[in-house]
């Protein structure tokens, strides 16, 4: 099975056939895809200029794509590294247990479904690297009391989500489970009290 880079290379490639470029762009998203899957190539598309079902996109549009989801990549792989290395000091420091950013971490290691979106047409607008960079910064920090991503303070309780943890509370604006770690208990509660009665 081909890794990222494999695949990224492919979709570089001007010799490969366009729709194995496509193809190696849409399998990119297996390995990596902060928004789930059909969000993320959703978010791309509509980003680079190309329609998600076209089958024959310009191909500097699937680059820009791939440019995009690399940029992304390498501001997780970033954290990830820094988190490996801050639990490796933990329990070297004696501290077994993890807190809920590990919790919320082991969910997404690899990066799948860091800021998972439910509805695959409801997803922020900025770029990938910056999505993440905001989500970061939220987990290093103190949690607060509203989307970490668009700043939206109107978060409603969703349950059947189709991503572990299969229930939480989703921004209203920007459409991402917001990671229960950034949000305060009292953001958590006025989440669950405007919560959705039906899974989308």
């Amino acid at each position: 099975m081909a890794g990222f880079r494999s695949l990224a290379r492919q979709v570089r490639d001007p010799r490969c056939d366009l729709a194995l470029r496509r193809y190696s762009l849409r399998k990119c998203l297996e390995r990596f895809a902060p928004y789930g899957h059909r969000a993320t190539w959703d978010h791309l598309c509509s980003r680079a200029g190309f329609g998600p079902e076209d089958r024959s996109p310009d191909p500097a549009r699937l680059v820009a794509a791939l440019d995009e989801l690399e940029e992304a990549r390498s501001v997780w792989l970033a954290y990830e590294v820094e988190f490996a290395q801050r639990r490796k000091k933990e329990k070297h420091d004696g501290l077994r247990r993890p807190g809920s950013v590990d919790d919320w971490h082991r969910l997404t290691w690899g990066g799948f479904g860091v800021a998972w979106c439910d509805d695959p047409r409801v997803h922020p607008h900025e770029a990938l690297a910056e999505v993440l960079r905001r989500l970061i910064a939220a987990l290093e920090r103190e949690p607060g009391e509203a989307c970490p991503v668009c700043a939206g303070e109107r978060l409603t309780w969703k349950y059947d989500l189709a991503h572990e943890p299969s229930s939480g509370p989703v921004c209203t604006g920007c459409g991402i489970v917001v990671p229960r770690p950034v949000l305060t208990p009292e953001a958590l509660v006025e989440a669950r009290r405007g919560r959705l009665l039906v899974s989308a």
